[in-house]
């Protein structure tokens, strides 16, 4: 016979009948009416499968021809709801489980705005909030996309459109900023003066006035570019603009020691692996101490995270490095070449990358007490223009 639909719904057995009347066991179950299938020989007697709403009835028939039966297997949900049941435990947190994920799944988890510039994330971020984005709510409760677009558009000044996507928990704000022109700085009428005593080498005036020629020596202070123009008696200030260049003089007072002690690694290591809870680490490897004699410790943190949000959860890991202390001794002239490197590294840090040295002269040097003493001057070609203010009385 044929199985019967839904089988697997309303539960089945596999029995192994054994007997001196097997086959009048198995007419006996047709003329009881009960649906039986797979029926094949085995060793004693028969196997077949009925359901399990007819497996209560067969005592009767059994007892009659003096049969035994075993059964050899259970299927279908009511056998699996049993199981189940026996955990019912482990039944609920997962159904506990997929009541939380759904929920999770059902909620806002992280809000982002994509093409600003000008106007901050945070205007944009309460404008959505005064909407009802905002991380934690209930995607249900959000209106449709096209609306909540226009009314950030209304709410949002200084954009031509706004877009509103959303994948999954995430909602992406996209903005289009109005072109809206620069505001130009306010100036007030000034003076290009020099900042050092210097010799002019080069001198561009945009705007004003320029009082000094290429080879001129001025003094700190000196007027370049001015930014009055005209006579005494019909003169008009103006905002100065230029660029002037000239030869400045540095007096560097240089001390290099001839011996220098670092500390290098020697690539030994003792890993220490930690999983944090909360404020807690708790130690799951690496346990003992590593026995080096100078070492340093070096603390890399590796959160789990959800979307955008940090767990309070995570595996730290610590990395013990071996080192040594290494001295290196130089030659005189070796720690002479370095102090002029480290001094003329200064002298474009302070007055630019596109500073100028011409020369340098050594006008000083001793040795003593394990270092090298020198005294140079350094003539360097750089800006020399800062501004001064006109004050109009």
């Amino acid at each position: 016979m044929k199985e019967p639909p839904l089988s697997a719904l309303r539960g089945y057995v596999t029995l192994q009948i054994k007997g001196a009347q097997v086959e009048r066991f198995i007419n006996a179950l047709s003329e009881a009416g009960i649906l039986i299938w797979n029926v094949k020989p085995a060793a004693g007697g028969a196997e077949l499968r009925l359901l399990l709403d007819d497996f209560f009835r067969l005592r009767p028939l059994l007892r009659g021809t003096s049969c035994r039966m075993h059964v050899k297997s259970r299927h279908g949900l009511p056998f699996r709801m049993a199981r189940l049941w026996k955990r019912k435990f482990f039944a609920a947190g997962i159904l506990m489980f997929g009541i939380g994920l759904l929920l999770l799944s059902s909620m806002v988890w992280n809000v982002e705005v994509e093409g600003n510039d000008k106007i901050p994330s945070e205007d944009i971020l309460a404008a959505a909030r005064q909407e009802g984005i905002f991380p934690f709510q209930w995607i249900w409760r959000l209106g449709e996309p096209d609306k909540l677009s226009k009314q950030l558009n209304s709410r949002i000044p200084g954009v031509t459109w706004v877009g509103l996507q959303r994948t999954g928990t995430n909602i992406t704000i996209q903005v289009v900023e109005a072109d809206q022109p620069e505001p130009r700085p306010l100036l007030n009428p000034r003076h290009l003066v020099s900042s050092a005593d210097a010799v002019v080498t080069e001198i561009y005036a945009e705007q004003g006035r320029p009082v000094v020629g290429i080879h001129s020596r001025v003094k700190k202070g000196q007027i370049l570019i001015s930014g009055t123009l005209g006579d005494e008696a019909n003169h008009q200030t103006v905002v100065a603009k230029g660029e002037v260049r000239g030869l400045v003089w540095h007096e560097y007072n240089i001390e290099v020691p001839l011996k220098t002690t670092s500390s290098q690694y020697t690539g030994e290591r003792k890993d220490r692996i930690y999983v944090v809870l909360g404020h807690w680490a708790i130690q799951v490897w690496g346990y003992g101490k590593s026995g080096f004699a100078s070492s340093r410790t070096l603390t890399e943190l590796d959160p789990l995270s959800w979307r955008a949000y940090d767990l309070p959860l995570g595996v730290m890991t610590e990395k013990e490095l071996e080192s040594r202390q290494v001295t290196e001794t130089q030659t005189p002239e070796a720690a002479r070449e370095e102090g002029i490197r480290q001094a003329q590294a200064d002298i474009l840090a302070k007055n630019g990358t596109d500073s100028v040295i011409k020369s340098q002269k050594i006008l000083h040097e001793k040795r003593e007490n394990g270092k090298v003493y020198m005294k140079v001057l350094f003539e360097v070609e750089e800006r020399i223009a800062e501004e001064l203010p006109i004050v109009n009385n």
